[in-house]
C-alpha cells in the first residue's frame, strides 16, 4: 500500500524530482513545495502520513522547528528529515526535536522508499551508515575536516556557479539563457561543464550536490574566492 506524502524542500527541483519518482513507485504526494518559510503551516494543514523535510543546515540553531510544530499540531505525521551528512549533533537535534528518521539528500530512492515506510510503522529510520559516521566522529573527531564546498567552488567560474544557482532552482535550459542573456547553446555548454567539473551525470545529482556540500551558500558568502577564467 502506498504512503500518502509531501515532499518540502528549498531546492524545487530536488522536492519535484523526488516527487515525481515517488508516484511512480505507487505513493500518493500531496504536494511537492520549495517553500523558504511556512513548512510547518503547509504540512499540518495536509495532513499527510509521511513528510519528508529537507534541510540543508542540520547542525544550525532552529533548523527542526518546522519538525517541533509539525508534531505538536499533527502528531500523526512522521518526519524524515532528508539532510547532507550530519555531525552527531545534526542527527541529535533531528530525532529530539521529534523526527522519525533521517535520510541522506543524495540517497537512492530506494533507500528513501524504506525510510518512509518504516517511518510511517513507527519506527526509526536511519540508515546503519549515517550511524556509524556518527559513532567514527565522536570517537575520531577532526582537527580539519575536509570542506568540500570549498573545494568544488573553486573548480567553478562565477559564470559556472551562477549556472548551478539556476540548476537548482529548477530552471531549464531555454530559462537559464534568457536570465543570463546568452544564447541556448552557449548555456548548455555550461550545465555541461558545471556537470563534468562536479563529476555528476545529472542536474538533479549537480543539485543535490550542491545542497549537501553547501556549495551554493558559500557561493552567495562575501568571502573572496580564487580568479575563474
Amino acid at each position: 500500500m502506498g504512503v500518502r506524502l509531501m515532499v518540502v524542500d528549498d531546492h524545487r527541483l530536488l522536492a519535484e524530482a523526488l516527487a515525481s519518482a515517488l508516484k511512480l513507485r505507487g505513493h500518493r504526494v500531496l504536494a511537492a513545495a520549495a517553500p523558504s518559510a511556512g513548512a510547518a503551516d503547509l504540512v499540518v494543514s495536509r495532513a499527510p502520513e509521511v513528510c519528508l523535510l529537507g534541510t540543508a543546515e542540520p547542525a544550525e540553531p532552529g533548523a527542526f522547528d518546522p519538525v517541533v510544530r509539525i508534531k505538536k499540531e499533527r502528531p500523526q505525521v512522521a518526519v524524515v528529515v532528508l539532510g547532507p551528512v550530519p555531525s552527531p549533533r545534526g542527527i541529535a537535534a533531528a530525532f529530539a526535536a521529534g523526527a522519525s528518521g533521517y535520510v541522506r539528500n543524495d540517497e537512492r530512492i530506494e533507500g528513501v522508499e524504506r525510510a518512509m515506510i518504516k517511518a510511517r510503522a513507527g519506527e526509526a529510520a536511519i540508515a546503519p551508515q549515517l550511524l556509524q559516521h556518527a559513532f567514527e566522529e565522536l570517537l575520531h573527531p577532526a582537527a580539519q575536516p575536509d570542506d568540500e564546498g570549498a573545494r568544488l567552488l573553486q573548480l567553478l567560474t562565477p559564470r559556472e556557479v551562477e549556472v548551478l544557482m539556476r540548476v537548482a532552482d529548477g530552471e531549464d535550459t531555454r530559462v537559464i539563457a534568457a536570465g543570463m542573456d546568452i544564447a541556448p547553446s552557449t548555456a548548455r555548454t555550461h550545465v555541461q561543464r558545471v556537470l563534468m567539473k562536479l563529476e555528476v551525470g545529472s542536474r538533479l545529482e549537480a543539485a543535490a550536490l550542491a545542497a549537501r556540500t553547501g556549495l551554493l551558500e558559500r557561493a552567495q558568502s562575501p568571502a573572496p574566492r580564487s580568479p575563474s577564467a
